[in-house]
Order: C-alpha cells, then structure tokens, then sequence
C-alpha cells in the first residue's frame, strides 16, 4: 500500500494545480475566516500528513477540526487506493463500460436501453416512439459527464438523432426512469438517487460503508460534481442532515421545491439496501463500489456501480459531526 501511496503522491505533485488550490483556499475562507496564506498551508499540510485532496480539505471544513478530529477522516487518497488494490481490472471494466454493464445487469436495470453501435435505424426508431423522453451518454462517463436528457418528438428520424448523439461522443441510450413520486417531490427536475458505497468482504459479508442521498439542484443532474447536492441518511433511509454541494453551500430546505432535506425519508429503503447487497455479491472482481440506485414506485433499480467512488461524510458546520468515517472503511477493509 506504502507504493501506490507513494506513487499518488508523487503524481499528484507533479498535476498541482495552483489556481484549484487558491479557489479551494477561498471556499474555506467563508467558513473560517483564516487568512488565505495560513489555509493554503494547512491544505498542504494535509495533503500530506492526512493524505487528504484539495477538495476534501474545503468540504469537510477540515480548518475547523483539531489533530484528533483531522485524523479521523475518510478521503478520496484512500479511497484511491483501496479502489487499486481491492477492483481488478476485470472489475473495473465489467463496471466502467455502460454496454457492458446493461448485459451483466440487465434484470436490475428498470428500464429499456441500447447502444446505437448495435442497433440499426429501424430499431432505433422503435425504440425512440416507445419512449418520449431518453437519456443520452457516454459509454465511459463519469461524474455525471457525458450524459444528456432528451425529449423525442413523434416525428424524430432516427438516423439525424443517431448523428446527433454520435457528433457529441455518445452512444449509450436509456430509456428515462420514472421515479416514485415521494422522490420527485424533493426535487422534479432530475432522477434523485441513493449511493450506497459497499465492500465485499472475502468471507461474503458486505459491508455498507456510507449512505447517500443525491438530489438535483436546478439541473438534469443529481451529481454532486455537477451541481447536486448530497446528505448522509441513517439506517432507515432518513436524511439526518442539510444538504450540501461542492461550493460548500448549505440547504436546509431544496431552494427550488421548499421540501424540508433534514428528515427526508427515502422509499423502499429497506429494498434499496438489499439490492446493493445482492450487486456487491454479483461483482466479487470489484468488492468496493458505489452503486448509484433509483427507486421507482415498484422498486429500486440500479443505475450504475462506480468503481472509483467518491467519499461521502457529513458535513461538520452544517451537521455539528467533527468525526469522519475512516475507522468504519478501516473496519472493513482491513488497512
């Protein structure tokens, strides 16, 4: 582990970004009111003796918290590392491509997809009157890249729409979920998800290592590093804190829809937990994923598993926890 360590260190050394650094900087400065030059420090120092990202630092109000309470965090290093030394390449590829993963997982999906590299214009057509409203994306994007919502009229001609998608580096099309209805009211404008990060033990035992809920904030998109925002939810599927977004913005109320976030219960958890559960077992060559579930008014379905998940933790100035997750990703990963 002390090699990759070493390697990401040395890799991220050389891809400092001064300017992320100084915006970073100024985030935590509305938080703080530290000096510029004493944050751009501590980051640094951090970096190092925490092992902890740019980003890490400003969300996780990291300039706030004491020795003790620093080391207690989870963050984006580490989870780097588990991802290299835990998801084989095998793993990562049966998860990273999307034509891939819509034949591996095709009962758990929900809905009806194609990738136009497969289908001729007669198919596509069909497909495109079955269904008004379809997303477009990469068969490789990540982070919510990529991906395009589309409404399709009656008359669209299916080779000017396979044109259109393919001119912008798509080629993934997915019928749009319809969400249960107690996940629209939060927010309409996009398909709200759950991201349960989970690890595969080897004895088989999964372990659930953090639980989230995305919501969209005026955009198509539930994402975070695209402009969502995100709470922790408790075992029963409730939000227990305000939400948050990567400009470190807090919303205690969704600015768009006024629904309360603290509180927010998720349906079908009990459902959402169990399909996690029953995906982790079906990809032993990836035991650390973050799965990214929509839940329909008749159950849950799987959107995608992300083999380089992003870490989730609440936020200490909007949630009063001056603790990360660290020791539960220890405890069951065994680092």
């Amino acid at each position: 582990m002390a090699n990759v360590r070493l390697g990401y260190l040395i890799d991220r050394a050389r891809n400092i970004r001064v300017r992320n650094l100084f915006e970073f900087a100024q985030q935590v400065g509305r938080v703080s009111k530290a000096p510029t030059p004493v944050i751009v420090a501590d980051m640094l120092w951090c970096s190092v003796k925490y092992d902890m990202g740019f980003r890490d630092y400003a969300v996780w109000d990291i300039r706030l918290l004491n020795r003790a309470e620093r080391a207690t965090w989870m963050t984006h290093p580490k989870s780097f590392r588990i991802t290299r030394l835990h998801n084989t390449p095998e793993g990562r590829a049966k998860l990273e491509d999307k034509r891939r993963f819509a034949v591996e997982y095709a009962d758990l999906l929900g809905r009806e997809t194609i990738d136009l590299r497969d289908v001729d214009d007669a198919t596509l057509g069909a497909f495109l009157a079955r269904h008004p409203k379809v997303i477009t994306k990469q068969v490789d994007g990540q982070g919510g890249g990529g991906i395009t919502v589309r409404e399709v009229a009656p008359d669209t001609d299916a080779a000017a729409f396979r044109a259109e998608v393919m001119a912008a580096g798509q080629s993934v099309v997915d019928e749009f979920i319809t969400q249960h209805p107690r996940m629209s009211e939060v927010y309409p404008g996009s398909v709200n998800t759950v991201r349960l990060i989970t690890f595969l033990r080897p004895d088989g035992e999964v372990r659930l290592l953090a639980a989230v809920l995305r919501i969209g904030n005026g955009g198509s998109i539930d994402n975070f590093a695209s402009g969502g925002m995100y709470t922790m939810l408790d075992a029963e599927g409730r939000a227990l804190y305000p939400g948050v977004d990567k400009n470190s913005n807090v919303y205690d109320v969704h600015p768009v829809t006024g629904v309360p976030i603290v509180g927010f219960e998720v349906p079908k958890y009990d459902e959402v937990v169990a399909l996690a559960e029953s995906l982790a077992r079906r990809t032993p060559e990836a035991p650390y994923v973050g799965w990214d579930l929509a839940i329909t008014e008749s159950g849950p379905v799987v959107i995608e598993g992300n083999h380089n998940s992003s870490v989730f933790q609440p936020k200490p100035s909007a949630s009063g926890v001056r603790t990360g997750l660290l020791k539960t990703y220890q405890d069951a990963v065994s680092f």
